[in-house]
Parts: C-alpha cells; sequence; structure tokens
C-alpha cells in the first residue's frame, strides 16, 4: 500500500494564466455593498458560490457541500500523484487508460478487492460499477428486480430521496409505500421502524427499498433493520440506496437481507460520475426485457464490469479512497470520527440557547451525523443571509447550495470524509463567535440569548481517528490558488450575471404530492 503524503506543490504551465485571472479579478469586481443587517441580494454566497474571495484568511476552501465534495486531502494528494504520472515515467494515468487493457484491468480488480475488504462484502455478492448516479439506480432496481409492471414491491418513504425513488418506481413495478411523513405532509423527521416494516410490507414484493441517510431531511438510519422475529428467507430482500453514508459505519449485510446496496461516489468515496452496486447473486437474472444493457446487473456482471466503457479514472480513486480508510484504521474508525464530528455540531446547537436549532430532536435516534441541518435565529432571514456572507468571506462554503429543492430556513453542514474533525472544528468556532455578537439583538422566540453563554473558546479534542492535520494542507495540490480558478463563464463585472448565468436550478416538473 502506498504511503499517503501530505500535501505537494507542484508547478504547472497554467499557474501564470490563473493568476493574472485573480489579479483582474480583484480589480473588476466590487464587493457587495454590506451593513450590518443587510446583504446585497446578489452576492454570490447567497447563490450557492463555492469560490470565496482570494484574499480569505482561510488557507484553503473548507467546502461542507452536500455534493459532490472534495475527498480528504491526502486522498487528493494520491490521486495528483498516481493518476497524473509525470511524463518522464512513461506510464499512463487510469483516465487516459482503455477499459479493456490489462493495466485497467489490475486497476479495477484492486479497487474491487479493497472495497470487499473495507465493507467485509461477503463472497454471495457482486461489486459493480455503474453511471447514471442515484437516479439511475432508481430505474435500474426495479428493472432488474421486477420482470414486468405488474410485479410488487415495498418502498420505506422517509425523506426527499426516498420519495424520488418511488417516484420512478412507478414506471416499472408496482409499489406499495410505508411512509414516516409528520403530520404536515411534508416533513421528514423519523424513519419506520422495523416491526412497521414487517406489518405493513407487501409479502408479494421482489424488493423492500430504503434509503439509509436522507441527506436533505437530515435523518440517517445507524444501523439497518434486523428483522429479528421473521425468518429473513420469508422477507423480500432490503435494497439500500446508501449514496452519503457508505463505508461511514459498518452493513449487516447477511442479518439485514440486503440484496442490493449502491451508492454514488460523489460523497465518500469518490469523485461523480460512478455509482458502486453491490448485488446478491440470487437476484440476477430477473431483469425486464426492456432494461437498458448499460443497466442490467447481469449484463455486466458477465462483461467482467467493462459491458461498455467505464470511467476509468473514477474507479482507480474509488481504491485510493478504500486504501485511505484502511490507512486510517477501517470502517471503526471511520465512523467515530463521523460520530465525533457529528456530536460537536449538534452540541454547538444544543448548547445556543434558541440561536441555533435543528429540525431533529435531540431525542431523536435518527440524527445524521453525515448532514447536520440548523437554523440561524429561528430562520430570520437578514442573519441568516449574513451568516453565509461572513463564512464565505472566511473560505466556509456549502452550507447552502442550489438545489432542486425548496430552499427552507434550514441550511446544511454535511461532514463526508473529506471534512476533518479539525475544520469542523473551525466551522463551530465560527458559529459560536457569529452568534456572540448577533444574539443580543435578536429574540428567538421567547428565548433571548447572552452573549456570555457562548463566546467561550471551543477547542475540543480530536478523536483519535481524527483525519489530516490543517498545518499539512497548502490552498491547491497543484500550488494554484483555487480561489481563483474560475469557470470559463464568469461574469467579472455583475454578481447578477452569476446568478443568472451559472446557478440557475434546473426548472423540475411538479412533484407528485401522494408522498408529501
Amino acid at each position: 500500500m502506498a504511503p499517503f503524503e501530505a500535501m505537494t506543490s507542484i508547478n504547472h504551465s497554467g499557474s501564470n494564466f490563473t493568476s493574472s485571472l485573480g489579479r483582474l479579478v480583484e480589480e473588476e469586481i466590487q464587493q457587495p455593498i454590506m451593513t450590518a443587517d443587510k446583504v446585497d441580494p446578489n452576492h454570490p454566497a447567497l447563490q450557492g458560490s463555492l469560490t470565496p474571495p482570494a484574499n480569505c484568511p482561510s488557507s484553503k476552501v473548507l467546502n461542507f457541500s452536500p455534493g459532490p465534495t472534495n475527498l480528504p486531502a491526502a486522498v487528493e494528494s494520491t490521486i495528483l500523484r498516481r493518476c497524473f504520472p509525470d511524463p518522464s515515467t512513461k506510464r499512463l494515468g487510469s483516465m487516459a487508460l482503455s477499459h479493456r487493457s490489462p493495466e485497467f484491468g489490475a486497476i479495477l480488480r484492486n479497487s474491487i478487492a479493497l472495497t470487499r475488504r473495507v465493507m467485509e462484502v461477503p463472497p454471495e455478492y457482486e461489486i459493480l460499477f455503474t453511471q447514471g448516479g442515484g437516479h439511475g439506480q432508481f430505474a435500474a432496481v426495479p428493472m432488474n428486480l421486477c420482470p414486468d409492471k405488474d410485479a410488487k414491491a415495498t418502498y420505506i418513504v422517509s425523506g426527499t430521496w426516498s420519495s424520488r425513488a418511488v417516484i420512478e418506481a412507478n414506471k416499472y413495478c408496482t409499489p406499495t409505500t410505508i411512509s414516516s411523513v409528520n403530520e404536515d405532509g411534508a416533513t421528514f423527521t423519523s424513519f419506520p421502524s422495523a416491526e412497521r416494516i414487517v406489518a405493513e410490507h407487501d409479502p408479494e414484493s421482489k424488493f423492500i427499498y430504503m434509503c439509509s441517510n436522507e441527506t436533505v431531511n437530515g435523518i440517517e438510519l445507524h444501523r439497518l433493520p434486523v428483522f429479528d422475529d421473521v425468518d429473513n428467507t420469508t422477507v423480500p430482500p432490503l435494497v439500500v440506496d446508501a449514496s452519503s453514508d457508505f463505508t461511514s459505519k459498518p452493513i449487516s449485510w447477511r442479518k439485514s437481507n440486503v440484496g442490493i446496496l449502491f451508492a454514488c461516489a460523489s460523497k465518500n468515496i469518490g469523485h461523480p460520475g460512478i455509482t458502486m452496486v453491490i448485488i446478491r447473486k440470487d437476484l440476477l437474472g430477473q431483469a425486464n426485457p426492456f432494461t437498458p444493457g448499460f443497466l442490467n446487473y447481469e449484463t455486466n456482471i458477465l462483461a467482467d464490469n467493462v459491458w461498455n466503457t467505464i470511467p476509468t479514472f473514477n474507479v482507480d480513486v474509488i481504491g485510493i479512497m478504500m486504501e485511505w480508510i484502511l490507512d486510517q484504521g477501517g470502517i471503526e474508525a471511520m465512523e467515530k470520527n463521523s460520530v465525533a464530528k457529528a456530536e460537536l455540531m449538534y452540541g454547538l446547537i444544543e448548547d445556543s440557547n434558541g440561536f441555533y436549532g435543528t429540525p431533529i430532536d435531540k431525542s431523536s435516534e435518527h440524527r445524521s451525523r453525515m448532514n447536520v441541518p440548523f437554523c440561524v435565529a429561528g430562520g430570520d432571514e437578514e442573519l441568516t443571509n449574513l451568516f453565509l456572507v461572513e463564512c464565505w468571506n472566511r473560505g466556509i462554503v456549502g452550507l447552502r447550495t442550489v438545489t432542486p429543492f425548496k430552499q427552507g430556513i434550514y441550511l446544511r453542514a454535511s461532514l463526508y470524509h473529506g471534512v476533518s474533525y479539525e475544520e469542523t472544528v473551525v466551522l463551530a468556532n465560527f458559529m459560536k463567535e457569529f452568534a456572540a455578537r448577533h444574539s443580543i439583538s435578536k429574540d428567538v422566540g421567547e428565548t433571548t440569548m447572552v452573549a456570555e453563554n457562548i463566546s467561550s473558546a471551543m477547542e475540543p479534542a480530536s478523536p483519535d481517528s481524527s483525519c489530516v492535520d490543517l498545518s499539512i494542507f497548502s490552498s491547491s495540490p497543484t500550488g494554484v490558488d483555487m480561489a481563483l480558478t474560475l469557470p470559463k463563464n464568469f461574469k467579472v463585472s455583475s454578481y447578477t450575471k452569476i446568478s443568472r448565468d451559472m446557478f440557475a436550478p434546473p426548472a423540475l416538473a411538479p412533484a407528485s404530492t401522494t408522498l408529501r
């Protein structure tokens, strides 16, 4: 196993160009007008910008995006070294390799073997790398397990992503839903119990579907359900969307009767463009005859995962990420670190005397460790906007990104593996400082917060499995200031242009209201 290295600076021919562009931007962009409580509504921080000002004090961008997001610093450094080799080595990186070459075959087998080792995947499961993201699997799962539209399935609807999954499934099978929607018909703060699933699932279902972490709603199953009182041979296999929590906790493959687990790479295991599917072999051979080849699990397994051109670079990255997890101490260490980061954030919220709030009650067993939703001063719009701008000015981004979903009052701090414990402390300390400066003049419900209660320094001890120390980070693995690397369509003279041209959400058809 190659050792993981600290960030290193590498000279590239584009550095001078990028620096010049950065100077141009600094000269031509005027900072938006901002008073104590008023923020320019066209400010890039309010349009989802992930590029802080070039003069922000942080040595690197602290990215709390819900995904895609960055990987751990040591992983990004290893990717740069291994996947983009110096020409003098006379070796091609994985991005340039044919997907059927012996060199890529070795990479593919290594990534699969490492995944099997990290997640203790039993031998009766196959591991596939597919494309199309989670939405592709929303269609692929029923198409592979249901031979026709009349086939039945049970969907556990616990939030945004499981709701979207069942809407897609309606095209390919006949689903029954077990929903945990609250009385308001719109919000989700819990999962149905295992007892309820056993009692209400359709016994003729080909599978039971669930999403183990609902990123938008901030709820997570920290362990998959185990149907203790039911013979697993009579319970339909469990299909799990683990896109946002895969590799953050162990999976009880057999005890939970897992039939399929899929995970998009762009949260915890890699870059966008690849989705891992782990399927039990006895479920193969049941696909609808109209299933496209690239979505057909059996077709791809018989072709050794290269029926079509899979993203070779992304497969390599997943292998590097799995190496890093093992190097950190495996899944036990990943879970310990995830718990520590989440407890830090939720503890801050609970100790803020109401200045910060979260929709998931302290007593809940389903608070997400991956995505912590929180509001500022009960959702006060002016303070929330100011909070986002001040975060952006400090290099803290991703707390509110552009999504096709309703914005609402809640921000989200996503704490994937690419966010270290130390970086979480930076965010928590800023939140304490912000509350101390603004709590006296703002009433939150019936509570007026006293600044002294929150102004004490927060420097909790890092867990044993703490990620890479911030002191080894540079602002970019290439030595180029990432704050100056701007998209080609970046408009340097108007923030309103940024909003219109870069961050407009896609137009979506109205969602079904039956699951809300």
